[in-house]
């Protein structure tokens, strides 16, 4: 077990810091971190020689460009991404990474901020995508379990590896073959999502937390713990504390985490589930320990040094947000170059300084450093091999079985 308490930014990043919700029925939430200087400017050079370990085999595809690519002729790529999901200056009008793109590529990024909840996103775009039809969107960011659905559908298009020699060379072996798209053939991560047990130092009153056992079990904190309304998060560490492997369980194995679970709401141990509010719940000391997302505790800890958290000797879930094409996207190449773009260390090292998830670019760690020394060394944004090592990501679902247990986890939490 690793337990780390609170190591707070530089006073100038916590002046800085400003907070946005979205809804809380989604996957996750994300936020933003605002620096307060322009410190840490991005020097970018040409594209790289290509990895010598080259380009995946799972990755190729058969060469050339669509009928339906217009990238040459056209310079744009419309991209779709949640809110306060990337870098912003201090004027909060302009990325400067997506800037820095255009003047490299002199490709212009219609940024778009319109993904509030998957399921919600999804229903707008798949009547189209059913259609055979151009969402009016390049690329979209989306949540590992909708994207495997989307892959399932086939409603994305396969990309080119030749067009992402740096994503290929960079991207974290935590992240690199997921089984819902093996070799990244269709998706690559923007970021990613540590899923820990967060705790508020003063309302323990001595309370040791090290585990999801602990968080069910302890009669001292009965009524003060809290658990996610994002089933993949809390069956999956419910899941590691029993023992289970979540990208191997069984129905039985589900069954019996909801059983785990149902027991601790029926005695009171639960205070309640929650989507991003917890956040809430957890500075005012209402939680003395809950299930949490990783970038939201960074944040936390630079306004309140109460605010810790713990790795499990059981292992932490992992989850991601990932970038892909729709099919029938007008700009698929101006796509790919802005994906590869972003697994350049320089880019990638500005857009974790901001949003301070879990950066998937491998190497990010020096160029981090000249921006927010905090944040290089925080094993919430770069995790290290000891780390990397506890994370765990919970298996695709079948259609079949994504209805049943979302139907057996929404009776639990009384959703």
């Amino acid at each position: 077990m690793e337990q780390y308490e609170p190591d707070r930014l530089s006073p100038a990043v916590a002046a800085a810091m400003r907070r946005s919700l979205r809804d809380g029925r989604a996957a996750m939430t994300r936020r933003s971190l605002l620096r307060a200087s322009a410190g840490g400017a991005l020097t970018l050079g040409g594209l790289g020689a290509l990895s010598a370990c080259g380009i995946p085999a799972a990755g190729k595809t058969s060469g050339g460009v669509s009928a339906d690519d217009h990238s040459a002729k056209e310079k744009e790529v419309n991209f779709s991404n949640w809110p306060e999901y990337i870098d912003v200056d201090d004027s909060e009008k302009h990325h400067p990474t997506l800037d820095a793109f255009r003047k490299r590529t002199g490709i212009t990024v219609k940024y778009t901020e319109d993904i509030n909840d998957n399921d919600e996103f999804f229903g707008k775009i798949q009547p189209q995508l059913a259609a055979g039809q151009d969402t009016g969107r390049d690329l979209i960011v989306l949540t590992d379990w909708l994207a495997a659905r989307m892959i399932r559908l086939g409603y994305v298009q396969k990309l080119d590896a030749s067009n992402l020699p740096h994503a290929y060379a960079n991207l974290s072996d935590q992240f690199r073959s997921p089984d819902w798209d093996p070799g990244r053939a269709y998706s690559y991560v923007w970021q990613g999502i540590s899923t820990v047990i967060a705790y508020n130092k003063k309302a323990l009153d001595g309370v040791e937390v090290k585990s999801v056992s602990d968080l069910l079990d302890n009669p001292r904190l009965k009524g003060r713990v809290g658990f996610l309304t994002e089933m993949r998060d809390t069956v999956g560490m419910t899941m590691l504390d029993m023992g289970k492997d979540p990208a191997k369980f069984t129905d039985d194995d589900y069954d019996a985490v909801i059983a785990r679970l149902q027991k601790a709401v029926d005695k009171g141990q639960i205070r309640r589930f929650t989507g991003n509010d917890y956040t809430s719940d957890l500075t005012k000391g209402d939680f003395a320990a809950c299930v949490a997302w990783g970038g939201d505790i960074v944040q936390l800890q630079a306004d309140n040094p109460d605010v810790g958290y713990v790795i499990p000797d059981s292992g932490y879930m992992t989850s991601t947000d990932n970038m892909m094409i729709p099919n029938k996207a007008r700009h698929k190449t101006n796509a790919e170059r802005l994906i590869d773009y972003y697994y350049e260390p320089e880019p990638a090292a500005e857009l974790a300084a901001y949003v301070n998830y879990v950066s998937p670019v491998a190497g990010v760690v020096p160029y981090l450093a000249k921006i927010d020394k905090s944040a290089a060394s925080n094993p919430l944004i770069v995790p290290d091999k000891a780390m990397q090592a506890k994370s765990h990501a919970f298996r695709a679902l079948s259609s079949k079985e994504e209805t049943a247990y979302q139907q057996k986890f929404a009776k639990l939490t009384g959703a």
